[in-house]
């Protein structure tokens, strides 16, 4: 890509300019998320220089491995960070068995320092922050995000300034609130919870809220999970990934990640297909897919997948975007069908996921069930929580077999029973 925009002084890697998404607008790298022409969205653009397998399979063992295709400094690994990523991709053959698929692999992002994805993006938020010159780490967020940005915030001996709905499960406000930052839960849902965020970002500049003023930076980290994919299948993309839809900027990321590697020949080129997975509490974008729409609607979210309800994804027409381009599509379950994806799981491959991951293995099963996924084509589940933080969701669904006195014949009845 040919970068028109002034440079900066900034050392942000290859990135060399923001873009806007919807025309095209360049501007240098700034604090910047909207286009000053249009409104658009702003997102990083770079200009790549040589990079080989070599390169990344010599580097540190997390995200870092990837610094030369992100929007952070040459030795961001030097700085105090929480150092996300390399987590495991598991063969899922006795889940595949279950839904139907020949070839099946699990990312399991629950391995990451505060057990989800966010902890990628809020590590490359952290490292463009600090050169961006700002000095507190903050966020609105569904509940994971809070969990990274105030870990992270405590690792960079930052102050941490998080916003979340009153509503929130208990063991998200708990995670985040023991890294003693400050923790600010509203009266409202996520999205009100976020345009409180923007104001308080116009208000405070030196505040890196990261899912907003610097948002463009942030969002590039979940690249990190469609990298690590490819290189942990071999240096191959998938046929099928499919990805929960929060935001959106997970699912559309994951795909620039797959064409970078692709542009940069360090994948050979070919076609895959991208999934997004939603609840039906909260679906615009699976409703907007459904209708052949390209405007997704706002709603008011309802359902247990608490760090998907979203219900105004700023990302939302780039995932129809995404899916369309690569023939996938979007598709929606019942709260009813994620607890059971959580305990499928559980069960064939011992990875305990939060509502998030039971919305995406669901959906597999039903884009199965309606034959939109390929069983034949070898397919890659992103799981991007650990259920410790959603228990509710399934205290009333498990338990105990039996209680028993301690007597082994007790033991051995209810055993047969």
């Amino acid at each position: 890509m040919t970068i028109t925009a002034a440079t900066t002084t900034l050392d942000l890697g290859p990135a060399r300019a923001l873009t806007c998404r919807e025309c095209g607008n360049q501007v240098p790298l700034a604090a910047e998320f909207a286009c000053a022409e249009c409104f658009g969205p702003l997102e990083v653009a770079y200009e790549f220089g040589d990079v080989s397998r070599a390169d990344i399979e010599s580097g540190p063992k997390s995200i870092w491995r990837y610094r030369r295709l992100l929007p952070v400094p040459s030795d961001v690994d030097r700085h105090p960070n929480t150092d996300p990523g390399l987590t495991r991709l598991v063969k899922a053959d006795r889940l595949g068995a279950a839904l139907g698929v020949k070839s099946l692999w699990v990312k399991d992002d629950t391995g990451n320092p505060t057990h989800s994805f966010k902890d990628r993006v809020v590590a490359v938020a952290l490292a463009a922050a600090r050169q961006l010159g700002f000095t507190v780490l903050a966020c609105p967020s569904t509940g994971n995000l809070a969990n990274a940005v105030a870990a992270a915030a405590a690792r960079a001996g930052w102050e941490s300034v998080v916003l979340i709905p009153a509503s929130l499960e208990r063991a998200k406000v708990l995670t985040t609130a023991v890294y003693d930052g400050a923790l600010i839960a509203v009266d409202g849902n996520y999205d009100d919870v976020n345009r409180l965020a923007t104001e308080l970002a116009a208000d405070h500049e030196d505040w890196a809220f990261v899912n907003v003023n610097v948002r463009p930076y942030y969002a590039e980290g979940s690249k990190t999970l469609g990298y690590e994919v490819a290189e942990q299948l071999g240096w191959r993309l998938p046929d099928q990934v499919v990805v929960p839809v929060a935001s959106g900027a997970q699912l559309t990321k994951v795909d620039k990640g797959f064409r970078e590697l692709t542009d940069l020949g360090l994948v050979d080129g070919r076609d895959y297909r991208v999934f997004g997975a939603q609840a039906t509490g909260c679906s615009p974008v699976s409703a907007a897919f459904k209708a052949g729409q390209d405007v997704v609607r706002p709603v008011k979210p309802d359902t247990i997948a608490r760090s998907l309800a979203i219900g105004a994804p700023a990302d939302g027409p780039y995932v129809l975007d995404a899916v369309r381009r690569t023939s996938g599509a979007v598709e929606d379950v019942s709260d009813k069908e994620v607890v059971a994806g959580i305990r499928l799981l559980a069960r064939t491959e011992g990875i305990f996921a939060e509502t998030a991951g039971g919305v995406t293995v669901a959906t597999a099963k039903k884009l199965i069930d309606t034959g939109q996924l390929d069983p034949d084509a070898e397919t890659v589940l992103l799981i991007t929580g650990d259920g410790l933080k959603t228990l509710d969701a399934i205290q009333d669904e498990v338990g105990p077999k039996a209680v028993v006195p301690p007597s082994s014949d007790a033991v051995r009845e209810a055993l047969d029973s």
